[in-house]
């Protein structure tokens, strides 16, 4: 889980107007620091096995969510993909 100080730093990083808190941007970018996070944990802790199908969840939702963002707005899933650092 993220602090909240860090989340509201990505949301002001990602967010696409003004009260944006749950676009695609803002969410992917959430996600992909919690998948950093939890990918870090699992590092040191290899046996924690429900930790690990959470962040397997995490990926899904991710690329599900990157999925339609491509087929939406491709211009912005490009954007975000050099933002974050992702791989297409």
């Amino acid at each position: 889980m993220l602090k909240i100080k860090a989340k509201t730093k990505i949301i002001k990083e990602h967010k696409v107007h003004d009260t944006d808190t749950g676009s695609v941007e803002v969410q992917v970018a959430i996600l992909s620091e919690e998948i950093a996070q939890l990918a870090k944990h699992l590092k040191k802790h290899a046996k924690d096995n429900h930790s690990r199908r959470g962040l397997l969840g995490m990926v899904s939702k991710r690329k599900r969510l990157l999925n339609y963002l491509a087929k939406e707005d491709e211009k912005r899933y490009n954007s975000l993909i050099k933002k974050i650092g992702l791989k297409k």
